[in-house]
């Protein structure tokens, strides 16, 4: 649970990084307004002159640019926002009599700030009587607080917490398998034990 010192340092925190970001940007733009001033004033100019001058402008347009840059991931970073939008791949193991109406079911991630609609990607058995449901779903939004939430129409409500930092790391191999953290059946004993439904994923 989120409490108001945590929710005050995380303002403060994010209200630092755009305030930095925008003093950068206007020792930039005084950066270029001083060199412009400079190159205009002189009244006689060498090649060499131009080439340093035109040298030194261009370094100031690029820092320029390279603040108004770090200004907008700042601003995203205080909202909450990912700019680069990374993805989750999932794959669940499961009894394969639980996916029978595959088509009739809903996967959706939660978090403390949306809920986003995953993608499925089919169903692929398995040689011990279990099959694997495979999907991927974007991470819109940096948190930690992430739940995988599937809903298999008429036989149950399955929650696997996503074990990811704010800002996880592309991955090419999957993680290990992880328990179900929750199981919600509309009928007592609908469903297999909590430890034969797992899930893996990775970080596109």
């Amino acid at each position: 649970m989120t409490t108001l010192t945590g929710l005050f340092t995380e303002s403060a925190d994010g209200q630092l990084g755009i305030l930095m970001s925008a003093l950068s940007g206007i020792a930039a733009a005084l950066a270029v307004a001083l060199a412009m001033t400079v190159y205009f004033r002189l009244s006689y100019r060498t090649w060499r002159d131009v080439a340093r001058h035109g040298l030194a402008a261009l370094a100031a347009v690029a820092l320029f640019a390279f603040a108004a840059y770090d200004m907008r991931h700042a601003a995203l970073a205080y909202l909450g926002l990912n700019p680069s939008k990374p993805a989750v791949e999932f794959e669940i193991r499961m009894p394969r009599e639980m996916l029978t109406a595959v088509g009739d079911s809903q996967i959706e991630l939660h978090t403390d700030r949306n809920q986003t609609l995953a993608l499925l990607d089919g169903v692929r058995d398995l040689s011990d009587g279990r099959a694997v449901l495979r999907g991927a779903v974007a991470l819109n939004h940096r948190t930690a607080d992430r739940v995988l939430v599937v809903n298999l129409s008429g036989k149950g409500i399955f929650e696997f917490r996503l074990r990811l930092p704010a800002e996880p790391h592309r991955s090419v191999e999957f993680g290990p398998w992880h328990l179900a953290d929750r199981i919600a059946s509309p009928l007592p004993g609908a469903v297999a034990p909590q430890d034969g439904y797992t899930i893996r994923y990775r970080v596109l």
